[in-house]
């Protein structure tokens, strides 16, 4: 894991690979319990019966959202800027679901910084991150995020 002391740190680790979090399975208690917190409940994601008969490969898929919303649990263990006041989600300049996740599936991050920028009383922090899914050449996305973190 990649620790530093203060978010002005980060500065020398832009423009490289800064590691790959451990693999996570996305079951389906998972799938269905993110379903239930956003509402969404098509068929694809929580209807394990009808996935078996329809879907490719005869299981559910998780959201693309979930795989995405995923992303802080899985960079916790890449990197830790240990002196920070807080940190902050600034959004994403570009998000690209590629491969689905099945139910069941493995996945880890692949966590990049792009980019460090200094912003008033910290520094902002644009990576980029591919979930892999175990045993897949392509990946389940890649997605351009930014973080604001403050000393």
């Amino acid at each position: 894991m990649l620790e530093v002391e203060r978010p002005a740190d980060m500065v020398a680790f832009a423009g490289k690979v800064l590691g790959t979090s451990e693999w996570l399975t996305v079951d389906q208690s998972m799938i269905d319990r993110f379903a239930e917190a956003t509402g969404d409940h098509q068929w694809i994601h929580v209807d394990v019966e009808r996935a078996k008969r329809e879907m490719p490969g005869g299981k559910t898929i998780a959201h693309g959202w979930l795989t995405l919303s995923l992303l802080p649990r899985l960079s916790q263990g890449i990197w830790r800027i240990a002196k920070r006041s807080r940190g902050i989600n600034y959004g994403a300049n570009k998000i690209r679901f590629l491969n689905p996740v099945t139910a069941g599936s493995r996945i880890r991050l692949v966590q990049t910084l792009k980019a460090v920028e200094p912003v008033e009383g910290g520094q902002r922090l644009i990576f980029e991150a591919k979930v892999e899914i175990e045993g897949h050449e392509r990946p389940a996305l890649i997605a351009e995020t930014i973080a604001l973190v403050y000393d």
